[in-house]
């Protein structure tokens, strides 16, 4: 019966950020700290790195439910792993947060974002977080020993955080992408054992759909990488932590295949639409360089009106359905 009451650190999640988020707007508009809505016509000047209240949020969450653990179920089960994934997830933050404060056009240099989010790894390195022992095809059992914490962890960590952020670009569809993507994971995580990872994805995931009430279309926020940066890591981390990183790279498709896209444009192309005055869009540009794009396109040729929303919900569609078959793919290691 008392483990009913692990619903508070979910709900304080979710409320905490939203008490936040009207403030951050007003300080973050005074500040300058704004980006214009790229997807409308004539678009407004809209708060940036809102990202940071959703981090606060989680972060209470999370130390809400470690005072639980600690005061009401007597147990410090996990406290090394939790605590060492927090520290990733602010030093992850703080790179983010520096990077929106230097604003998306200047920003980090991205080799130094690399390195920097690298460093983040040091807590899940230092505690030898995760399992060395893969299962590779044709040869089955691997141990990986020191190679696994040095250079997989580190890998696993960079790749998620630094490329989450970018299937971006629309009011809502970063956040909602973490919802669907962190719920799918807590499912998998509390039917692999590991329900303590699952309390702290759902913290996560309450965070984030509180901002969704300010950022979905018509955002009053936006993420920034303030957000996209914590959700990748925390993606990678309960991954690793949890030994279920197959899965979890399955997950991440739609993020990998707008990667390869973004890559046919060098990694410059942008991923937003070309906002006409009847709230429809059009391609930015004649080839396809992300997801966006494509989701744009295929609804032109379908006699579709495309917009922001239909955008987003069909980037979402698109997710769902991979998770869907990454259940049916991965059940027997899940449910059994």
């Amino acid at each position: 019966m008392n483990d009913y009451i692990l619903i508070l650190p979910i709900l304080a999640s979710f409320f905490v950020t939203l008490f936040l988020i009207p403030s951050w707007i007003k300080r973050a508009k005074k500040a300058g700290l704004v980006g214009k809505d790229v997807n409308k016509i004539n678009g407004k000047e809209i708060a940036e790195a809102g990202g940071v209240t959703v981090v606060s949020g989680f972060a209470m969450g999370v130390l809400i439910y470690v005072s639980i653990s600690t005061f009401i179920f007597k147990r410090a089960d996990n406290f090394i792993e939790i605590f060492s994934l927090m520290s990733s997830i602010f030093f992850i933050a703080f790179i983010a947060f520096t990077d929106d404060i230097l604003g998306w056009k200047i920003g980090l240099r991205r080799r130094t974002r690399i390195v920097l989010v690298a460093f983040a790894s040091i807590p899940l390195i230092a505690i030898n977080a995760g399992k060395s022992a893969i299962s590779v095809p044709f040869f089955g059992g691997v141990d990986l020993g020191i190679i696994y914490p040095l250079v997989l962890i580190p890998l696993g960590i960079v790749g998620a955080t630094t490329t989450y952020n970018f299937l971006a670009g629309f009011n809502g569809l970063e956040a909602g992408q973490g919802v669907i993507i962190l719920s799918a994971l807590a499912i998998v995580s509390y039917f692999t054992g590991s329900s303590w990872i699952a309390i702290i994805a759902l913290c996560m995931v309450s965070a984030l759909l509180a901002f969704l009430i300010f950022n979905f279309c018509p955002a009053k926020v936006f993420p920034g990488d303030s957000l996209t940066y914590p959700v990748g890591g925390l993606i990678a981390i309960m991954a690793i932590l949890g030994n279920f990183e197959k899965i979890a790279v399955f997950f991440f498709i739609p993020v990998i295949i707008e990667f390869i896209l973004k890559g046919r444009g060098k990694y410059v192309k942008q991923s937003f639409g070309k906002p006409n005055s009847d709230g429809s869009l059009d391609l930015k540009y004649e080839k396809i360089y992300s997801l966006n794009h494509l989701a744009i396109f295929l609804m032109k040729n379908h006699g579709v009106k495309p917009t922001e929303k239909k955008v987003v919900f069909s980037i979402w569609a698109f997710q769902l359905l991979v998770i869907l078959i990454g259940f049916a793919i991965f059940s027997g290691g899940i449910f059994l």
